[in-house]
């Protein structure tokens, strides 16, 4: 089956927005545990404008399911993965100004270093997922590095999908295919959301995760956090 991570960043940027602790992101994170999320991801950036570093602490203390923390392997970064222990790291070559993530590494320029943060994070035993775009030569490179996964970047997938569902997804489906025959395992996310997940996952499905959290919340803001964690859910079956 392909697990549901929620990304819980939109929840901490409410309530950075107005100060103190409400909503609490770890019992939002909690909540979406119980409600059926098989994993929760986070994607701390250095100015803390959403979570941060003492948030990544006290989840870890706490989840029950896989925790996947996202970010730019800074040297800040690694050393926060080191000391937390997460399940997965999804490393992300966001610049530290970047809204959200837009695009995946290049793991022919960038292999030299990758091997030596998969490493690094493999000694603690942590999974190491690299976010690339839907490209198989990028995905066979990223295999090279030594990670475990890749998590395929899906803006252009969802960009497209209300025009040609069938072109929108077929770069994702060869890149699948070069994930599988390189043998690593394959995530995806990014703008994935009820509308286009189900024939996303239905033309891929030995997808391991999908991580899904502007979609989610913002879904959430209408039917509850439960309705949408569980629809997500639905549409992965």
């Amino acid at each position: 089956m392909t697990n549901l991570s929620v990304n819980i960043n939109k929840i901490a940027t409410i309530r950075n927005a107005r100060g103190g602790d409400n909503p609490n992101v770890v019992s939002a994170a909690l909540f979406c545990e119980k409600c059926g999320a098989q994993g929760i991801t986070v994607h701390p950036r250095p100015d803390g404008r959403h979570i941060r570093h003492a948030d990544v602490f006290e989840l870890k203390q706490v989840l029950t399911t896989e925790f996947n923390i996202e970010g730019n392997p800074t040297e800040e970064f690694i050393d926060l993965v080191l000391k937390v222990k997460p399940a997965q790291v999804t490393m992300v070559p966001d610049s530290p100004d970047a809204i959200t993530s837009n695009a995946g590494w290049n793991t022919i320029e960038h292999k030299a270093f990758l091997r030596t943060v998969c490493n690094q994070f493999h000694t603690e035993g942590i999974r190491c997922s690299i976010f690339v775009d839907p490209d198989p030569e990028m995905v066979k490179h990223a295999a090279d590095c030594g990670c475990d996964r890749v998590e395929l970047y899906t803006f252009g997938y969802a960009a497209q999908y209300p025009e040609s569902p069938e072109k929108a997804v077929a770069p994702y489906v060869r890149a699948a295919i070069a994930a599988r025959e390189s043998g690593i395992g394959l995530n995806a996310g990014h703008d994935l959301s009820l509308e286009n997940l189900r024939y996303f996952h239905s033309c891929i499905p030995w997808l391991d995760e999908v991580s899904i959290g502007h979609a989610l919340i913002c879904d959430a803001l209408y039917m509850g956090l439960e309705a949408s964690v569980k629809a997500y859910l639905e549409q992965l079956k």
